[in-house]
């Protein structure tokens, strides 16, 4: 399989220190994807980590010219349904997520079900805190909208969103609960972006044997639901 990582920031070279130790892998960079080789995209899969700027700028590029496309980027909520017809319309497979930590979406899958089961009482008031490091472009984060969607769509309730962007945190996301007798927080950390990167590298690998645009989310649900159904107690 060939990959091409487009942007070499931070993400950028976690994936790349992934993908270099694989003998399966032929491993491209750029950081001006428009101008990349389509010959060379049309037989690759282009795993995207750049800026909101870049990608609304790029998406069409990616659709017309790779195989298949894995967007890590944030900050294009609001042209999703735009982003996501265009990639159908031109037959590209695209997988795309706010977070590819295989942790961070086992701990949205967590948050979905909690609300289900707070929902049913009536009594608890949702709210998200989210903490990232002072380079991050979008606030709230990607996850923390993500997380905000799914509990107001569960428990009918606005959930709040309040971020700090300070020093190098990695990423931590809060999700509380709270009523007038108890209060209960969900909580994930990560230590480095190795988990996110894994999470995408998987993403590349799959596109394989995919066709068609999957949240990655979606794409894990099937897991999830797998091992639930084979639950002991």
């Amino acid at each position: 399989m060939k990959i091409v990582l487009s942007g070499y920031g931070k993400m950028g070279k976690e994936i790349f220190s992934i993908l270099r130790e694989r003998d399966d892998i032929t491993l491209l960079t750029t950081e001006d994807i428009c101008g990349f080789d389509k010959a060379t995209a049309s037989e690759s899969v282009c795993i995207d980590f750049t800026t909101p700027e870049a990608f609304r700028n790029n998406y069409r590029y990616i659709a017309d010219s790779f195989r298949a496309a894995v967007i890590g980027t944030t900050g294009w909520s609001d042209i999703k349904q735009e982003v996501t017809r265009y990639f159908r319309e031109r037959g590209t497979t695209m997988i795309y997520a706010s977070n590819f930590s295989l942790g961070v979406n086992i701990f949205v899958e967590i948050a979905r079900i909690s609300s289900v089961l707070l929902a049913s009482t009536g009594k608890y008031d949702p709210y998200i805190t989210e903490f990232h490091h002072k380079f991050k472009l979008d606030s709230p984060s990607g996850t923390a909208s993500t997380l905000r969607d799914i509990v107001e769509k569960e428990t009918g309730k606005q959930c709040p969103v309040q971020s700090v962007r300070c020093g190098y945190i990695p990423g931590t996301h809060n999700l509380g609960f709270e009523s007038g007798d108890d209060r209960i927080i969900l909580m994930h950390e990560a230590f480095s972006r190795r988990g996110f990167a894994a999470g995408a590298v998987q993403a590349a690998l799959w596109t394989a044997g995919l066709e068609g645009v999957f949240d990655f989310r979606e794409l894990l649900r099937g897991k999830f639901n797998k091992a639930l159904s084979n639950e002991r107690y």
